[in-house]
């Protein structure tokens, strides 16, 4: 009969009694329960890294969206359109190693999609335009709210970043 490692081992009754359960293992070194029943190996108090104090979230969404600083709010945060700065020139704080990647485009489709679909149906119920003067006001406003958002969301998706310490923000102890 072949065991798992991890499950308890069974005995046959033997003509002595019924059966007895194996003893148990020897408990692993690496294995975490054994660490928490205070072999010494825990890490202690004084080892710990000091908590970070935490970044106000809500002002740093803000200065996001203006394209500043998160955590200054002078400093522009954006270098051209979409290109983000590697530092704040007024506080120095790094910006290089932001994550927003497709965050901002996927949120701005989202956003546009959601109020250009259900508003062009109810033009098109209330006055029934013709299609191709439909399709231009929507196509230069659906562009328009496209550029309008797309900076401002991934101003606020570094900020998010610098304000949760995500992908190296605070990496330095600050």
């Amino acid at each position: 009969m072949h065991n798992h490692p991890d499950q308890p081992q069974q005995t046959a009754p033997t003509a002595a009694g019924p059966a007895q359960p194996a003893p148990p293992a020897q408990a692993d070194a690496t294995d975490p329960q054994t660490q928490q029943q205070g072999d010494g190996n825990a890490p202690r108090r004084s080892d710990r890294p000091e908590p970070r104090p935490e970044r106000p979230l809500k002002p740093a969404l803000r200065r996001g969206w203006r394209r500043r600083c998160p955590n200054c709010g002078s400093g522009p945060l954006m270098k051209g359109f979409l290109k983000v700065r590697d530092h704040c020139p007024v506080c120095r704080e790094t910006f290089s190693h932001h994550r927003a990647d497709d965050g901002p485009a996927y949120l701005t489709i989202l956003i546009v999609g959601h109020l250009s679909a259900p508003l062009m149906g109810s033009v098109w119920m209330a006055w029934q335009p013709e299609p191709l003067v439909l399709f231009t006001v929507f196509a230069i406003g659906t562009v328009a709210l496209s550029l309008y958002l797309l900076p401002r969301l991934k101003g606020a998706m570094v900020a998010f970043q610098w304000a949760r310490y995500m992908h190296g923000f605070g990496a330095d102890g600050a």
